[in-house]
């Protein structure tokens, strides 16, 4: 299996629980050149009427001064890795059992097909599980 493995930084943004409120948050990033991989929303329910967007990549100075403006922060307790490679029967599976035999507990699990391409992110609970994680799955 032929992937490109890497780690990769979260960003996270408050955001209020109503209509327009994540169109409003994306569009400062959108306006800064940001070409977003990857976005997940949810509301907040210790918290009624909120919600978190979390997004990655930024990149660049002008990408993360919009994102500071818009609220976003990079986080420093979700450590991520994204994984990408041609798709085929099993790849979820070789991706999660190579982590899982490697002792690495995940904290997150999204994966997606578009075309011939799957793309993995996992969240991982440490630095070092991100680390090893990275060197796990390059091996793939």
């Amino acid at each position: 299996m032929d992937v490109l493995v890497g780690r990769e930084d979260v960003w996270a943004a408050g955001l209020d629980d109503k209509p327009g409120a994540l169109a409003a948050k994306l569009s400062a990033l959108t306006e800064a050149g940001a070409d977003l991989d990857f976005i997940v929303v949810r509301r907040t329910p210790e918290k009624p009427g909120s919600g978190v967007v979390f997004v990655t990549p930024l990149q660049g100075d002008r990408e993360v001064r919009a994102a500071a403006s818009a609220g976003f922060l990079v986080t420093s307790k979700l450590h991520s890795v994204r994984v990408e490679g041609d798709n085929e029967p099993g790849a979820a599976t070789k991706v999660s059992k190579a982590i899982g035999d490697a002792g690495i507990n995940m904290r997150g699990f999204s994966a997606a097909v578009l075309g011939t391409k799957f793309v993995v992110h996992v969240g991982v609970d440490s630095a070092e599980d991100e680390e090893a994680a990275v060197r796990v799955l390059s091996e793939l």
